[in-house]
This record gives structure tokens, sequence and C-alpha cells, in this order.
């Protein structure tokens, strides 16, 4: 029990390091899947068959393999096969490397889900808003973006918090996130090795944050049930 109290003070300090990363990493992500997703969802419902084709293939590929072999690609690819380390080694550029790995794949994944918002608004309001000489731009902000907004927040709550979770994955590429930081004490870190129970306590982190996240996500769909 001792040794526990004395070790506690360090594993804390060592996770609060390792679970900031993670949010850095989860804010990042969702500000840049977000607005990439919207505009990934208007290039597969393109009127130009082949630009629409593309967006597709896109987004089949990356819906259809595994983040872990996306993180590792899009690190080590450039080194190893260009011979261009435009990563650098650091922890620097380990985070942006898993930056743009987690942006481009959440944004595929939110990309679907604003296509179907967006399908699910009636033609009748379109229709409606041409006749009183709107333009599609502002049909689309001023009429169907709260109300598809209503309708997708539930699966992108869902994905989201999956978000949370899935940051765990970075540490594939070595990013110092709150679960590399808990399995650190296992192999050797600070003067404590041969302790697993550090690893148990980032789902004490997981649990919170994404409780945090449940609440805040619930009021914002309460927020929106005028739209009924």
């Amino acid at each position: 029990m001792d040794l526990f109290l004395k070790q506690l003070p360090i594993v804390i300090g060592s996770l609060n390091e390792g679970f900031l990363q993670t949010l850095k990493l989860f804010f990042v992500t969702l500000f840049g899947a977000l607005p990439l997703g919207l505009f990934i969802s208007f290039g597969s419902r393109s009127r130009i068959p082949f630009l629409r084709a593309v967006f597709k293939v896109f987004i089949w590929i990356i819906r259809g393999t595994p983040l872990m072999i996306q993180l590792l690609i899009i690190y080590y690819f450039p080194g190893l096969v260009l011979h261009n380390a435009v990563w650098g080694g650091d922890e620097a550029g380990r985070f942006a490397a898993s930056a743009v790995a987690f942006i481009i794949n959440y944004a595929c994944y939110f990309s679907e889900i604003f296509r179907g918002g967006i399908q699910s608004i009636p033609v009748g309001q379109d229709e409606a808003g041409l006749v009183l000489g709107m333009t599609k731009t502002q049909i689309f902000f001023r009429i169907k973006l709260l109300q598809m907004v209503k309708r997708i927040l539930p699966p992108v709550s869902n994905e989201i918090l999956t978000l949370v979770k899935d940051t765990s994955l970075a540490r594939i590429i070595a990013l110092q996130e709150v679960i590399w930081a808990g399995q650190a004490f296992m192999k050797g870190s600070q003067g404590i090795s041969g302790a697993i129970w550090p690893l148990f306590f980032t789902a004490v982190y997981y649990l919170i944050c994404n409780g945090i996240l449940t609440v805040v996500l619930g009021k914002c769909e309460k927020k929106l049930e005028y739209f009924k």
C-alpha cells in the first residue's frame, strides 16, 4: 500500500500529460474532419460522373481499411518509399502524421452521415426556395442546414465518442498518448517497472471524457427538438 501511494503521484502526472496529448489529437481531428467531411459529401453528390466516382472510391478505400494501417502508411511511407521524412522523428512529427490520418479517416465517415442527412430533407424545400428566388447555397445554409444537423446529430455523436477511444491507436507510431503513458510503467518508466495498474487507470480518463461528451451532446439534441 505504501508503494502504491508513493507511485500514485508519478503515475497520475504521467497519465495527465498523455491525456492532454489525447485531447489535443481529439479536438484537432474533430475540427478538421467535420468541414472536410462536408466537402467530401458534396463531392460524392457531384453532378460530374467522374468527380463523383473519384470521391466515392476514395471513401470506399478509407472506410474499408483499418485506421491503424492508414496511420502506418501516412507516417512511414514518405520516409521509407519516397526517401523524404516529411514528419521527422520527434513527437511533433508523430502528432502531425496522426492528425492527418485521423482527419482523413473520420472525414470520410462524417461525409456519409452528412450525405444521408442532406438527402433526407424533402426535395420540395429546394423547389420552394428556388421559387422564392433563393440560390442553392442560400437554400442549403438558411433552410436545410439546421434540419440536417438535427437529423445527423445522433450518428455524429456516436462517431465523436468513438473518436475519443480511437485516439489510442496513435500509439502504433509511438505517439505518447494516455495509453502509451500507462503502458510505459509495465516496461519501466520513471523508476517504476512491472506495474500494470497504471494501464487500467487509463480507462477512467476515457470514461470521464466520454461521460462529459455524452451530457453535452445530449443537451445539443434537446435544443434541436423544435425541428420535430
